[in-house]
Parts: structure tokens; sequence; C-alpha cells
């Protein structure tokens, strides 16, 4: 039985990655076009470019942390020796150098593509993690309910906060090199955070669940068993799907706060002496609702499933994500409301596909004797990233095709299509999210008899 103290300290390793996750998936694109000076179409191939090959580099990860052996165990040793690198990477993604054009899209693409690469080196060895603290899959679904809950936890701190510090260490200037000191110190600050957050998750935790072989099969072997995975390709689809939902959302919102709605022309609202702006209350409601979520999401998947859970889920984000673009720019209480419900949709996804996994995982070492859970497990960070890219690319593309232009009032066509980020689009991925899982095969009553089954065979190893 997981004591609480550990299920907190599992938490505490999302909450650190989710808090760049979220920088990146809300401010990046705009701190490149409208802060760091790049063309959003530049921008857009930026993120695909680097995304795509951090994807692909993610089962390299998983491939050398399955191989990996220590005191700590296989994936606990990513936590402790690669926090500082995360962070000290993370800050220089948002310097701006004094460099001409030609020379700052260089560090951009050499410095967003280290911290991709070093956010899959912690990452994928975390999200494996899972897969060895329990054998018990209503465990694991605790432990990635614990994980879900502290991943927003995370990002609604980094998002609440974030303009705020900015708008705190540029002097509340609207100069742009007040500005980049501004974005570069606010990001100090997460990464501090970020780093103190995965020894936590280090020190907290433990590695349970051995493999039927102690010896790990050849690499040939390992990508034989995940073609011939089923469930794995399902979710393989189905979180690409999610993530461009997602990535599009999160990318477009302070777009549309600054060129829709025109935040500055509201008054600001201030607790404790601290002026939040409107898409950072915005962004952070969500987190809140994300939570809420994760929240109803074991209960609910143990009562009708996980399958059912989450087509139910991305049926009615769907059907909000459309309406979602009919709204003016006055209807502040209906955008915040349609933010809440279409978060807890999202929110209620996420511990169920990363319980999805380990099931994949366990399925995998029934039929094959190999267990081969980094690799697995790298896929989600792999679907994450892919369907990350697609998103991000297709934002900085038609940003450029519909005729937008930094820190200008935007045309009508522009503002159309911003509007569209924040409805059609989204929705687009998560009917496509739907049809994937439509034909998962494992279901709850076939988990237990897979458990028991792995369990019977382990006993008889140990014996023998």
């Amino acid at each position: 039985m997981i004591k609480l103290k550990e299920k907190i300290g599992y938490g505490f390793g999302d909450m650190a990655s989710s808090m760049f996750w979220k920088l990146f998936g809300s401010y990046l694109m705009i701190f490149y076009t409208d802060v760091f000076g790049l063309p959003a179409a530049v921008v857009g191939t930026l993120f695909l470019v680097t995304r795509v090959w951090d994807s692909a580099f993610d089962p390299i990860v998983g491939v050398v942390a399955d191989r990996t052996h220590s005191r700590w165990g296989k994936f606990r040793p990513y936590l402790l020796f690669l926090a500082i690198p995360f962070s000290v990477i993370g800050v220089l993604t948002f310097v701006t150098p004094s460099f001409g054009d030609n020379g700052k899209l260089i560090y951009a693409y050499v410095t967003y593509s280290l911290m991709m690469m070093v956010y899959s080196a912690i990452n994928v060895p975390y999200a494996s993690l899972l897969g060895v603290m329990s054998d018990n899959p209503k465990e694991r679904n605790t432990l990635s309910t614990y994980r879900m809950a502290f991943a927003y936890i995370g990002s609604f701190i980094a998002l609440l906060l974030f303009m705020p510090m900015v708008n705190f260490w540029s002097g509340h200037s609207k100069e742009i090199a007040a500005q980049q000191q501004g974005w570069t110190l606010a990001v100090a600050v997460i990464a501090v955070m970020s780093a103190l957050l995965f020894i936590g998750c280090f020190a907290f935790t433990r590695e349970r669940v051995k493999a039927l072989h102690e010896k790990q099969a050849p690499l040939k072997e390992d990508l034989k068993d995940l073609w011939k995975n089923r469930p794995w390709w399902i979710l393989l689809g189905a979180g690409v799907a999610a993530l461009v939902f997602n990535s599009i959302r999160d990318g477009a919102t302070v777009y549309y706060f600054k060129y829709f709605i025109v935040e500055e022309d509201f008054q600001t609202i201030s607790f404790f002496g601290v002026s939040f702006v409107l898409s950072g209350l915005y962004l952070s409601v969500g987190q809140i609702a994300n939570i809420a979520g994760v929240i109803l999401a074991a209960p609910v998947s143990n009562r009708i499933g996980k399958k059912q859970t989450y087509m139910g889920s991305m049926a009615i984000a769907t059907v909000l994500s459309i309406l979602f673009f009919w709204f003016d720019k006055d209807n502040l209480a209906l955008i915040f409301t349609f933010q809440i419900l279409i978060s807890i949709c999202a929110g209620s996804i996420f511990p169920l596909l990363w319980s999805m996994y380990a099931d994949c995982t366990d399925y995998s070492e029934l039929k094959t004797g190999n267990r081969a859970t980094g690799l697995i497990f790298s896929s989600s960070s792999m679907s994450q990233k892919f369907g990350w890219a697609i998103g991000s690319a297709l934002t900085g593309w038609l940003l450029s095709y519909f005729g937008f232009v930094a820190n200008e009032v935007q045309q009508a066509e522009a503002i159309q299509g911003i509007k569209m980020f924040m409805s059609f689009l989204p929705a687009a991925g998560t009917l496509l999210s739907i049809v994937f899982i439509s034909m998962y095969p494992l279901s709850e009553k076939k988990m237990l008899e897979i458990s028991a089954a792995l369990k019977s065979r382990r006993a008889e190893t140990m014996k023998s």
C-alpha cells in the first residue's frame, strides 16, 4: 500500500514539468513573436522542427532508461541529476540575446531544442516511474490522479503568477528591452521551484515492480513487441489528437485576450497588491477546473470505465468548443464559464491516458514475457509533443495566413482566425481523439485478469 507521502512526492514531478509545459504552451509563441521578435510563420516552423525531433528523441530516452541500473533504480536517478540542467536551460530559452535576425533564430533553435531534449530526458523516466511504483491497477489510477492534480496545481501557480512577475521585473514598462528582462527573471523564479520539486520527487518515491526477467531483452525485441501492441497504437493516436486540442487552445489564449478581447481596456484585477491580467486569470481558472476534472476522473471511470469516461468527456468538450466561436468580446462571463467546463473535460482524460499506458505495459509483458516500461511510457510523452508540434505549428502558420502583425491592431480576418483557434480547430482534435479511443480494447475486467496472471507468473519465477 503506497503511503500519502509517496503519492504527493510522485505528484511533485509533474508539478515541476507542468510549470514549464504551460509556459511553453501558453506563452512561448507570443514571447517569440512579440518580445523576441520572430515572425509568426517562422515560429510555427521552429516549433514543428524542434518538437518533431524531440518526439523522436523520447523513445531513445525510454530505451536507455529501461537499461539503466543503479542503487536508486531505473528511473529515479534522472530526476536527481537532471533537475538543475532542466532549470538552467529553461531560463536560457527565455533570454533574448543581442544578435541579428539570423543569430536570434539560431539561438532560438539551439536553446529550445536543448530544452525539449532535457525535458524528455527527465520526463520520460518520471512517467515510467508510475509503471514500477505499484502493480495494482487501482493504485496506479490513484497515483495518476495525484500526478495530474499536482500537474495542474503547478500550471495554476505558473500561469497565475507569471505575467504579474513579468510586469514586476520589467517595471510595468512596454519597452521591449524591459519586457525581455522581465520575462527572463520571471522564468528564473519558476525554474528554481521546478528544480526543488524534481529533487523532492526523487527523495519521496520508490521503485518496487520487478520485471519477469531481470535481464532486459534486446532492443530489436522491444521494438518488435511495441509494433505488435495494438492498444499502444490506439493510445498514441488518441494522445496526439488530445494534444492538438490542448496546444491550439493554450497557444491562442494570450493572442485572443490581447487582440480580440483587448484586455488592456478592462480594469485591472488586484489581490494583495498584485495586479492580474484577464488572460492569466482565464488560464489559471482553467487549471483549477482541470483539477476538478482529475478528481472526477477516478470515481467516474471506476464506475463506468476509463474508455467511456474518456469518450464522454471529449464529446462534451467538442460541443462546447464549437459554441465558443460565437462569443463576443463582451461575453466574459460566458467565456470564463465555458473555459471552466471545457477544462473539466480536458482534466479528466489525462489521468486516464497515463493509467492506460501502464495497462499497455502489463498487457505487453503478459503477451511477450518482456517488460519495456520506459519505451512504452516514452510514447506518452512522444504523442504529447507530436500533437503539441502539430498544434503549435498550425497556430503559427495560420496566424501568418490570416494576416497577423505583432503588436498592432489586427484586421477582421486575423481576428476571425484567432477565434477559430479557440473553437473549431480544437474541436477537430477532440473528435479525432474520440475515434481513436473508441477502439481501445483493455477493459477493467480484462486488466484484472492480466494483473492476476502476471502476479502468478512472478510468484512462479521467484520459486524457481
